[in-house]
């Protein structure tokens, strides 16, 4: 219903926008003016001052505004923002980039719509990014950079900084230069790792670089991924002081000291990359942007790449008809181990491969794309986690663009191919000072289907982008490349998703149409095809994934049993990559992780911050060492991704009917699992034993021996071959009691619960011990495993116990509630307690039906499980809850008699 920038005219979406600010200037103290991106161009007017801001979508403005600011500190500022010059129409059957004109500008290309997201009306038009002002003295840092080389195994590590001086005074300043390196220690104590000062000269309203000499580190803390170790930051402090001023300018950032390298594996024909010498299987996921409206915020960043983290993902791809992501976005990305794969500006639908065929040269104006190419490098390198650039999405850029970039983000000596001939310090200083490059720490591909991605070449080859049968991730059919950079599913999210953003007419259910060759084919309402859903079916390969459990009632019924199809599908996939893992892969991004709108498809959580079972599928699917079921051969594996050596551990495998009966239970021990590899474990007899039932549980289990800890447990609901899943219905009935503790920190506003839930409808076996679920505490990153905590009044009572992250937070809180707190439910039968699933809701007097109640964002340790008989579970939740609510914490079960129980 808005009108779209094509009928209205540019005019019509060209915004003022006003501000005031104080500022009174003293001495020789300068004032810029700071604009971190706008879009598309702007003039500023200060205090009846005008100021220009060029075109270009991904380009910093810096203003000096020293002179037109106001004796008396009192400011006043408007910023008049037009659109982009190629907005664009949207033909009337849609289509990816509308009719492409938005590729003649540098700007973001999915705001004409895709085939995930319909056409953002004004383009995206105003000002888009921070606004800020600084206040130098008589020098100014600009651009700093770091680098890091390594010596001897990753013993010897120097770090590399060169900067940018301008002096704006009519004088030669006389600097000093102090550059500072610390790292934190435990209880918010700082370690001194280096303190240098160097003196330069700076001539009167001039530029320069300057290079400091190395800062030498022995054995430091290395940065690593999400999965390989810990991520270790030094905190990198940059002054300039001028004789006779005193300080005249600082900077900071956070620096991790890590080296990524790449190469195209020659056994599977995929980019293999390896960090600090060790080579890490991609499991990542495809990456929008936070909002499809630009309303960024650190807190939403924090939120977005902490449920990544959260889902064992170690790869974000920032896709080419997006973002250059924000340093927000890339502060996270650090602080959490995301790896990020950078694409610029170009699309192959809208830049010379699309249908129709358009821009086939890129952008109209080159000089600006690569100004604002080389800005968003110096933006963003220093970040350790930004692992590559890439040249454009599905396509590569315009000859002269991608010469330019190919040269400006050349591998320099030591990084490149021959980098291991650099053996000291000493030889590295015959070449430039690394940090001295725009890059060059950092392999440049010209486009994500090229050199180790999909076929290499630039065809085609990415995808499917639909539902699959979850067998078939398994077969040595399924996908032929080695790294897939695009392979996408289903993805609707829970019910209450649905009525907080449709109207009525938006909830009815898609019709289920019979066709003759006995497939289904769904016919969706037109408000879920304006929000682009994606059935659960797809006619002549894929039987209908939400029918296999029998026809939904209702929305409430359907998405649920969506969930289960969620949960299923992509932990198949994920495992089926897995299971190939350096044999026939080298790694995969899911198309996509989530939505920048209400979209029905591709997502692990949706735009509202609430996760579908399918984050809890792929959480499963990508721990860095993982027991699964091969559902192509029936095997069961194990996935050890790690460096580690696995040895005296065990798995347990246990079969449960609809009956709570355990016809096929197996240990399988004394294993050794090596490190970076896949093991094939043995051949599941059930259900190829006599008498199989149509529908069963297995339980996986991957523990240590020695005190049965689990390293990893893996929950599946299975049907015999050509079966379906319909007997869970009437299982529904089954009453299965569960009894559910828990214990409740707070501070502030912020919450922290740990729940325990146990089945109680029998009585553990006495032949397994791990009916407990004592999860083994990963090394690597404590904060992310909150399985591996405990309450406030069990931590600290030995001098031996190790804290982590929540475990420090924990101790900090101000307020325990009355101890534990016990809810139970009613019931008398046996068996699994399936699909359990905890939701956090506002406890208002006030409330009005229909109104959504639910806290979002949650973070769960684990949601969407299932327990057998006799087994419980931990589960940590954590939040943050409005000023002035009170929350409430309630479980559903598919088997639960009444279907919610809440339990605080």
């Amino acid at each position: 219903m808005i009108l779209d920038i094509a009928d209205s005219g540019r005019e019509y979406y060209t915004f003022w926008f006003f501000t005031k600010f104080q500022c009174k200037l003293s001495g020789n103290q300068h004032l810029d003016l700071n604009f971190r991106a706008i879009n598309y161009s702007a003039e500023v007017y200060l205090n009846g001052h005008k100021k220009v801001l060029p075109k270009g979508m991904f380009r910093r403005h810096s203003l000096e505004v020293t002179d037109i600011l106001n004796p008396d500190g009192s400011n006043l500022m408007a910023v008049l923002v037009h659109p982009p010059d190629h907005p664009g129409s949207i033909p009337p059957q849609g289509g990816q980039g509308g009719d492409h004109e938005i590729g003649k500008d540098v700007a973001t290309q999915y705001v004409e719509g895709w085939d995930w997201i319909a056409p953002v009306r004004d383009r995206n038009t105003g000002i888009w990014d921070e606004v800020s002002i600084s206040v130098t003295g008589p020098v100014k840092i600009i651009n700093p950079h770091l680098v890091s080389s390594f010596f001897d195994r990753y013993t010897r590590v120097y770090l590399h900084a060169t900067i940018e001086l301008e002096n704006r005074s009519a004088w030669v300043a006389e600097c000093s230069l102090n550059i500072q390196v610390t790292t934190e220690l435990e209880g918010n104590v700082c370690l001194m790792e280096h303190l240098q000062t160097q003196h330069v000269s700076v001539p009167s309203r001039s530029r320069i670089q300057y290079t400091f000499p190395q800062l030498f580190f022995y054995k430091p803390n290395l940065w690593w991924p999400n999965g390989m170790g810990k991520q270790s930051m030094y905190k990198v402090s940059i002054n300039v002081d001028v004789k006779g001023h005193g300080e005249s300018d600082s900077w900071t950032q956070l620096f991790g000291l890590r080296k990524i390298e790449s190469h195209i594996d020659t056994a599977t024909g995929g980019r293999l990359f390896k960090v600090n010498g060790q080579p890490i299987f991609i499991r990542g996921g495809n990456w929008i942007l936070s909002d499809c409206l630009l309303q960024l915020s650190k807190e939403r960043y924090k939120t977005d790449i902490k449920f990544h983290a959260d889902m064992n993902l170690n790869m974000i791809r920032c896709w080419g008809g997006g973002l250059a992501e924000r340093p927000e976005f890339y502060h996270y990305c650090d602080i959490y181990g995301l790896l990020v794969w950078q694409e610029f500006w170009i699309t192959g639908d809208v830049d010379g491969r699309g249908v129709p065929v358009s821009n086939p040269n890129g952008p109209l104006d080159h000089d600006l794309f690569m100004l604002c190419a080389r800005d968003t490098i110096k933006l963003l390198r220093n970040h350790p986690s930004l692992a590559l650039w890439v040249g454009g999405n599905e396509q590569v850029p315009p000859a002269d663009i991608n010469t330019a970039l190919k040269n400006d983000l050349k591998l320099r000596p030591f990084f490149g191919t021959h980098g291991e001939n650099i053996t000291s310090l000493e030889e590295l200083s015959a070449f430039k000072d690394p940090s001295q490059y725009l890059d060059g720490t950092r392999v440049y591909i010209q486009g994500s289907m090229w050199d180790g991605f999909a076929n290499g070449k630039g065809d085609f080859t990415d995808g499917p982008y639909q539902i699959q049968n979850p067998e078939d991730f398994f077969k040595d059919n399924f996908y032929k490349y080695g790294f897939n950079p695009e392979v996408g599913s289903v993805g609707i999210p829970v019910a209450a998703t649905f009525r907080a953003t449709m109207p009525p007419e938006g909830l009815q259910l898609p019709l289920f149409k019979k066709l003759p060759n006995g497939y289904t084919e769904e016919v969706p309402n037109p408000i879920w095809e304006y929000h682009k859903y994606l059935p659960y079916s797809k006619p002549g390969k894929v039987h209908d994934q939400i029918e296999l459990y029998g026809t939904p009632k209702d929305l409430d019924d359907f998405c649920l049993k969506a969930q289960l199809a969620n949960y299923i599908q992509y932990r198949a996939l994920l495992e089926g990559w897995s299971s190939r893992m350096w044999s026939k892969y080298t790694g995969v991004l899911i198309w996509k992780t989530q939505n920048p709108w209400t979209g029905l498809r591709g997502q692990f959580y949706d735009h509202l911050l609430d996760q579908t079972a399918g984050f809890y599928g792929c959480r499963s699917a990508a721990e860095p060492i993982h027991v699964q079921l091969n559902l192509a051969t029936y095997f069961i594996e194990v996935v050890n991704t790690t460096a580690e050596e696995l040895s005296n551990v065990a798995i347990e495998a246990s079969v449960w009917d609809l009956e709570g009966v355990c016809p096929y239970y197996k240990v399988f021990d004394k294993l050794s699992l090596s490190p970076k590899k896949v093991v094939s474990i043995n051949e599941m007899k059930y259900p190829k034993s006599k008498n199989p039932k149509p529908v069963f549980f297995l339980l996986l289990k991957l523990y240590h021996v020695s005190d049965y800890s689990i390293i990893s447990r893996n929950f599946y609901w299975l049907h015999l071959p050509g079966g379906d899943y319909k007997l869970l219905e009437p299982y529904r009935n089954k009453g299965i009691p569960l009894k559910i503790t828990s214990k409740t920190f707070i501070k502030g506003s912020t919450y922290e619960i740990e729940m325990n839930v146990l089945n109680k409808s029998k009585k553990p076996d006495p032949k397994t011990l791990t009916y407990k679920n004592s999860f083994a505490i990963r090394d690597d990153n404590g904060d992310f495993d909150m399985t591996s905590l405990k309450p406030i009044s069990n931590v600290g009572t030995s001098p031996n116990h190790t804290t982590g992250l929540f475990q420090r937070l924990y101790r900090q809180f101000s307020k325990e509630t009355n101890g534990l707190k016990v809810a139970e439910t009613n019931g008398s039968d046996a068996g699994v307690a399936f699909f359990l699933h905890f939701s956090v809701h506002a406890s208002k007097i006030d409330h009005k039906e229909g109104e959504d109640s639910r806290i979002l964002p949650i973070h769960y340790s684990d949601n969407y499980f299932s327990l057998v008989p006799g087994e419980e579970m931990s589960v940590k939740i954590s939040f943050k809850v409005p000023s002035g609510v009170s929350p409430r914490v309630t479980l559903k079960c598919w088997n639960y008699h009444h279907g919610v129980h809440t339990v605080i």
